[in-house]
């Protein structure tokens, strides 16, 4: 099994350090015999630098962003950033992307893409024209991307970082499984993974040519000994993604009530059991996402302990 875990800023010590912090979370994770590391973005740090860090530091595991979002973010400058990261962690390092909700980013940054999935086309397409040619000579709708006589090439970047993309609505897929490398995921049980997610895109990767997609689910998991109260502290945090039209299409496609519902919250037989169901259903890579707030610092090494223990399996 393909296992990882993820980090945001909740989970980073209040005091202290923050990038010692990380760094030194990613290599307890790496002891346990975890894959992989990623972090969310937020407006504290720049996650991509953050993971350029850690996977420097911390040999052999892999580092990615889930996700950092395309607005307001040009991709001339987040190709560099992604480049230094493929070069300080040997090519270990994962571009995640989003579109990011309109709203939010119209209450941080006053604005947000006119045409989001003509501007996720665009933005893949200048990516992956300076892999291809070391330079950007692209003209659309939403973008203008001119590298002029600067070569964008960096040495040690080679190959460039594997771009997934956080892909949740059939238009969205169809343009990760024609123009990036695979999708991740949030509040996609295995329903919908087997019924949707995994056959959209797999479908458009194919019609493309591309190799087949990587599909990263990440999921909400607690190892705990009562979960009845760490399910409804959760149930209280994950309300808030009902009200994002995005995450309320893929849990009434899952079929369940709540968000709270496709988190995997217990003992060690109902996250092995819950990890493997999504793994059954078409995911590539699993990986584990858990806020201190829902179970504390001792319930997030338990769950990263048992996970490392999956991931040899």
């Amino acid at each position: 099994m393909t296992l990882g875990v993820a980090l945001n800023h909740f989970e980073l010590a209040p005091d202290g350090n923050a990038v010692e912090d990380a760094t030194h979370l990613a290599s307890r994770a790496q002891a346990f015999g975890l894959g992989s590391l990623w972090l969310g973005q937020t407006l504290s740090y720049d996650a991509i630098t953050l993971a350029a860090v850690v996977g420097a530091s911390v040999p052999e595991l892999a580092v990615g962003t889930a996700v950092t979002p395309l607005h307001p973010r040009h991709p001339l400058v987040v190709s560099g950033q992604a480049r230094v990261a493929q070069a300080a962690t040997g090519g270990r390092f994962s571009l995640g992307l989003g579109l990011g909700g309109a709203d939010l980013l119209r209450e941080q940054f006053g604005s947000s893409p006119a045409k989001p999935i003509a501007h996720l086309r665009e933005y893949l397409q200048v990516l992956a024209e300076i892999e291809r040619t070391g330079a950007a000579r692209f003209e659309g709708e939403t973008l203008t991307a001119r590298s002029g006589e600067w070569t964008l090439e960096l040495p040690g970047s080679q190959p460039g970082p594997s771009v997934v993309v956080a892909a949740l609505g059939p238009q969205v897929l169809r343009a990760t499984g024609e123009l990036a490398d695979g999708t991740v995921t949030f509040l996609t049980g295995p329903r919908t993974i087997e019924s949707f997610i995994a056959p959209t895109i797999r479908a458009a990767a194919e019609q493309a040519g591309r190799p087949a997609p990587r599909v990263i689910a990440l999921v909400a998991a607690v190892l705990t000994d009562d979960a009845e109260e760490v399910r409804g502290r959760a149930a209280s945090i994950f309300d808030f993604y009902l009200t994002l039209p995005s995450y309320r299409a893929v849990v009434e496609r899952e079929g369940v009530g709540h968000p709270v519902d496709l988190a995997l919250i217990g003992d060690e037989a109902a996250l092995a059991r819950g990890v493997r169901r999504l793994f059954d259903a078409g995911a590539t890579e699993v990986v584990l996402t858990q806020g201190l707030q829902l179970g504390g610092a001792e319930a997030r090494l338990r769950t990263w302990e048992f996970a490392g223990t999956l991931a040899q399996q």
